[in-house]
């Protein structure tokens, strides 16, 4: 058999560590293939080698069936190859219609670009709307508008590096279709993820990593989520010990919460209300881009446009407070965008530290650096953040270990209120039910926690409420013991019911 793709001993070194050990793998055409590892197993360096953004230090690659050096993503787009990043290569300040242009073949015009983009994204489900600048998309909006980009190149080979980390329920399912359409047509994919049900209901090859090795080869569908886990991990997830909650205090108060939108593609906020009480997860649940991004920085502190009184925390005013006031009053964030608003990617970890952990600097402003080093040491140790050390840059960091270092600073804090986006984004199932339990852990001892997560799954988990943002408005508040899947599937799209407490909101 001719495979369409062949790798042979693929090794990669950096300074301290080996990324790829002699790594083989073989996909087949038509074939839907998963990548499975933990955090800094050497997935996604494995990918960029095959994408041409890596240079591999040693072995060789084959693509249908011929011996071939890929030295650019241009060559590898050239040959058929196509890449959706797990972190986002779009410019902020171009329109999606720009950014997809970029990658083209320029013999098309900006408007036949657009025209594509909506053929693509409308035969496949997949909704994106050309003419928006990315700095208005949110996360999984940004997500779409990468998938659309590589499916309009026609690939031979998808690479997807955690496709569905921001993705609803409901997008998964359309994306799963549009993959297995895809494979059908001859498409061979590879699928990195650490979604384990995902995988086993998607693929039907698996090669799993574990520090830069191969330490399996499996047909998923005939296997279990623990049987991948100890391939993975070594071991099976722990499991969540979830007791019911000791409510205290109202510890953050919402009422009359109205503002417009901050961009012309936003959604306008609209009479938000609600409580959290110490003690307390609050869940919310939503498709991406119907306003939580904008209800967490107003909340947070990075929007001060909340009309006054209408954000209190332990029954102070906080709606025009800065964020660093509020840190002050015991509320910590974390945003759903870790490069650029959760860490800066040229600094070390040791200063990322410093950005939220004001108790780092001493009386007069002077910095603490050897006890900013020596805390930054201890988070790298307690989240199991694989990093050279408290001076190795954010961008050095695969995406779930710098998701670990940005949760484990905010939690390690001992905040009074937690407001947290997107959780596990990209993390493995050890480190997904460590975030989990570190949670529970947190409102055990009387935190009061929002949760803003796209995984359904997550939610239910470790929510002791949930409500759901559907077009600027938030439904009523439901105890997790009443809620079910598909009743909060149907909120989400807009519809819940006005005599519990929320208007019907048009889908």
């Amino acid at each position: 058999m001719t495979y369409r793709l062949e790798l042979k001993g693929i090794t990669k070194r950096y300074p301290g560590v080996v990324a790829n050990d002699a790594v083989d793998l073989k996909v087949k055409p038509g074939e839907i293939h998963a990548v499975l590892g933990e955090n800094g197993a050497g997935k996604s360096t494995l990918m960029k080698i095959i994408f041409g953004a890596v240079k591999p230090d040693a072995g060789y690659m084959l693509f249908n069936g011929e011996a071939t050096q890929i030295r650019s993503p241009q060559e590898a787009r050239a040959l058929g190859i196509s890449m959706v990043f797990q972190h986002f290569s779009l410019f902020d300040t171009l329109t999606v219609a720009e950014n997809v242009w970029l990658g083209l073949d320029q013999r098309y015009t900006l408007n036949d670009v657009a025209s594509r983009i909506r053929a693509v994204s409308g035969d496949y489900g997949l909704e994106v709307d050309p003419d928006r600048p990315v700095h208005a998309l949110t996360v999984g909006e940004r997500q779409r508008v990468e998938i659309v980009r590589a499916l309009m190149t026609n690939p031979q080979l998808l690479i997807l590096d955690e496709p569905t980390s921001v993705l609803t329920p409901q997008a998964v399912e359309k994306l799963f279709v549009t993959l297995r359409q895809l494979a059908s047509q001859g498409c061979s994919i590879l699928y990195i993820s650490h979604k384990l049900d995902e995988i086993r209901a998607l693929c039907e090859g698996c090669t799993v990593m574990r520090g830069g090795r191969v330490s399996g080869e499996v047909d998923p569908r005939k296997e279990s989520d623990a049987s991948l886990s100890r391939l993975m991990i070594g071991h099976e997830p722990q499991e969540l010990q979830r007791a019911a909650p000791t409510l205290g205090e109202v510890a953050l108060s919402v009422r009359g919460l109205t503002v417009p939108r901050h961009d012309p593609f936003g959604v306008d906020l609209s009479d938000i209300a609600f409580e959290v009480r110490a003690g307390e997860i609050l869940g919310i649940a939503g498709v991406s881009g119907n306003g939580q991004q904008a209800l967490m920085a107003l909340l947070s502190g990075e929007d001060l446009r909340a009309p006054v009184g209408s954000i209190r925390l332990f029954d102070h005013d906080v709606s025009r407070a800065a964020p660093r006031a509020r840190r002050h009053l015991g509320l910590n964030s974390v945003p759903e965008e870790r490069l650029g608003r959760g860490a800066v990617p040229t600094l070390s970890l040791a200063q990322n530290t410093l950005l939220t952990r004001t108790d780092a600097i001493g009386p007069g402003g002077w910095l603490r650096l050897r006890g900013v080093r020596g805390m930054t040491q201890e988070l790298i140790e307690r989240f199991q953040v694989k990093a050279s050390g408290p001076d190795a840059p954010a961008r050095s960091l695969s995406g779930g270990n710098l998701q670990k270092f940005i949760v484990g600073r905010e939690i390690d804090a001992e905040p009074e209120v937690l407001l947290i986006s997107q959780p596990t984004w990209g993390v493995d199932v050890g480190a997904a039910a460590q975030i989990r339990s570190e949670l529970l852990r947190l409102r055990d001892a009387g935190c009061a926690i929002v949760v803003v997560s796209e995984e359904l799954d997550e939610l239910f988990a470790i929510s002791d409420r949930l409500m759901v943002m559907a077009k600027g408005r938030l439904s009523p508040g439901i105890p997790i013991e009443q809620a079910s899947v598909d009743q909060i599937g149907v909120w989400m799209s807009g519809l819940w019911p006005s005599n519990a407490g929320g208007a019907h909101v048009q889908a």
